[in-house]
């Protein structure tokens, strides 16, 4: 399917029907293909899945990273609810897109029936990251820097890079070449986001002790900022890319919480 917001034009995914529905929401430098092996397990299941191609990935995306703000994402979401003929819903992450979830569940709980998060914690846990988070994300300043990140973030530096973080290589050749460069305002518009709403709704958060880029102490802070039911998972011997590599698992975590 196809849905608008904001005079753009997105592309989604719709597959299952007669249940209860599902957003699945992809990270950088990802696309809906991230929860390509997780969609058909859930729709097996009695779900109806959505998955979006997020602002940033699509053709006539943004410039400005004014319209990269967390509020602004929510629209997209909201608008692909809506669009679909959503009331409420099941909502799931990974990487950026367990940030947006977070932010999401945050402001219109009453639209989100439960959150599963993969990876990456609610941003307010980000407050007082440590000295070892802080060297894993020494990235995230060069990123929002302005055209640099775009010229030194060459398709074969990042496959390569992706490849050593533990994506296959189909994945990573795919994201690679995609050169989704206006992704990198998600990462610019951090300095315009102020506020990080609190979760009511019931919430799963699965880490893995392999993840390179998170670290332990910052994905157990998640609770912290969740009021709600909720559920943190250690995944052993799992690294970042949690639904390209174990769809299964994944799968399994967010039906444990949407069942």
């Amino acid at each position: 399917m196809r849905f608008t917001n904001d005079g753009l034009t997105f592309a989604a995914d719709d597959s299952g029907a007669g249940g209860d529905a599902i957003v699945l929401l992809h990270g950088f430098p990802q696309d809906r293909a991230a929860w390509a092996g997780v969609a058909p397990l859930l729709a097996a299941q009695g779900l109806r899945v959505l998955v979006p191609e997020l602002r940033g990935y699509t053709p006539d995306s943004p410039g400005k990273r004014e319209a990269y703000t967390l509020d602004a994402l929510t629209t997209d979401v909201l608008a692909l609810a809506d669009q679909a003929g959503l009331d409420r819903f099941h909502l799931a992450g990974h990487d950026w897109g367990a940030a947006l979830a977070f932010h999401v569940a945050g402001r219109h709980p009453n639209r989100v029936r439960t959150l599963t998060a993969f990876s990456v914690p609610h941003r307010g846990a980000w407050a007082r990251p440590g000295l070892r988070q802080l060297r894993r994300s020494a990235y995230v300043g060069l990123f929002q820097l302005p055209v640099l990140p775009e010229l030194v973030l060459t398709p074969r530096l990042l496959r390569r890079r992706l490849r050593r973080s533990g994506l296959d290589e189909s994945h990573a050749h795919r994201y690679a070449e995609a050169r989704s460069r206006r992704a990198l305002n998600w990462y610019r518009a951090m300095r315009l986001d102020s506020e990080f709403p609190r979760v009511a709704v019931p919430t799963l958060f699965a880490w893995g002790d392999g993840d390179e880029y998170v670290t332990e102490r910052l994905a157990r802070r998640c609770g912290e900022w969740v009021d709600g039911e909720y559920t943190f998972e250690i995944l052993r011997g799992v690294r970042h890319w949690i639904p390209e590599m174990h769809p299964r698992r994944a799968a399994e975590l967010v039906l444990s919480r949407c069942h």
